[in-house]
């Protein structure tokens, strides 16, 4: 019996997380969300090559990893752990800003997932992307 109603238990909670990310406006703008938007697609090209390159890659929880510190060289290695440093705290203000602006903090959780599906499906040929199963060139 106690299994049975944990396991509906269970299936109600992840029924409720489906149902915050389809009832989130992920596209809500605020003047806070769009100057973190701003700042992000600004530095978007500094990262660009990056990706490219394979130096850099979009974790499966919604950030970017420095992935092969080798693929840059040493003397650029500290710019680019400050810009990927810069690119998630944004990445984490913006999940933040949207859940509230839903008038649901909460919800950061699920909205932050729900990113990091979309950017790894949106990802270009070429940058590396993070799965369950580890690391793989999309």
């Amino acid at each position: 019996m106690k299994k049975i109603l944990f396991s509906a238990l269970l299936l109600v909670v992840m029924l409720a997380s489906q149902v915050v990310v389809a009832a989130a406006d992920l596209e809500v703008n605020t003047p806070a969300i769009s100057a973190i938007k701003g700042s992000m697609q600004a530095r978007h090209a500094q990262l660009a090559s990056h990706y490219a390159s394979g130096a850099i890659g979009l974790t499966k929880d919604g950030l970017v990893a420095v992935r092969d510190a080798n693929a840059v060289p040493l003397k650029e290695r500290a710019g680019l752990n400050g810009v990927v440093a810069a690119e998630n705290a944004d990445r984490a203000k913006l999940y933040q800003e949207i859940a509230t602006a839903n008038g649901h903090p909460e919800w950061q959780a699920e909205i932050q997932n729900t990113f990091a599906s979309r950017w790894i499906d949106k990802a270009q040929g070429g940058w590396w992307v993070q799965g369950a199963g580890g690391w793989t060139k999309k």
